[in-house]
């Protein structure tokens, strides 16, 4: 990644962009359905599940496509993550070789990244399990990852069957991963706030034995 190379200006360019700390901060208490809800319930990561223990995820997605059972690529992000970024990475989906493990979650973790999107194989399970430091991922496998290459950083990518852009807001919790460009964000968050106030409202109605089949009724919920 030369300074002329136009993929890794494009990824500066994308990285450069200022993304407010609280909009970071306000999708890290949105969960991901209502997310979803007001996208259409059309973007969301199919197949991948969080392996860490507990910990919610929003931040810039720094994209990373490797080779199928390679993790050279990830190796060579880490060496340019900013702190907050979300390593995001296309592995394929293959679910026969681990892309990452305890040591590079350390690493990612002292580097200040957000958290790791991997559409692929994890191992070290037990040791990111009793962590914090999310981590989402396919499956998991004791099989290691050869490290020859080939890979690109800052392009799309494709998790789960979705498609994420360099510095697109990418947001996860128990039920999964979303991610959404960050001009979509402001407005967004303000639809994401008005349906968790009427389910709000709707809980409440069920709890205090008032509760007339609203919810069916309701736009967007549940």
């Amino acid at each position: 990644m030369s300074s002329s190379d136009p993929l890794a200006a494009n990824l500066e360019l994308e990285r450069s962009k200022p993304m407010a700390s609280d909009l970071i901060d306000a999708f890290k208490s949105a969960a991901t359905a209502v997310i979803s809800d007001n996208l259409d319930r059309l973007p969301g990561a199919v197949g991948l599940r969080p392996f860490h223990r507990e910990g919610r995820l929003a931040g810039p997605a720094f994209t990373v496509r490797t080779a199928v059972g390679d993790n050279l690529f990830i190796h060579k992000a880490l060496d340019l993550v900013k702190p907050g970024d979300v390593l995001v990475v296309d592995g394929g989906g293959d679910e026969s070789r681990a892309l990452v493990g305890e040591i590079m979650v350390t690493i990612a973790r002292s580097r200040g990244v957000a958290g790791f999107v991997i559409d692929g194989a994890i191992r070290d399970v037990g040791a990111i399990a009793n962590g914090d430091f999310p981590c989402f991922a396919r499956t998991a496998i004791h099989r290691g990852p050869y490290k020859n290459g080939p890979g690109e950083i800052g392009v799309p990518v494709t998790i789960g069957g979705m498609v994420v852009h360099p510095g697109d807001f990418v947001v996860g919790d128990q039920d999964g991963v979303v991610a959404f460009s960050p001009e979509k964000a402001p407005a967004l968050l303000e639809a994401v706030r008005a349906q968790e106030r009427k389910e709000e409202e709707i809980m409440l109605s069920v709890r205090e034995g008032r509760y007339a089949g609203a919810y069916a009724k309701a736009a967007k919920t549940g």
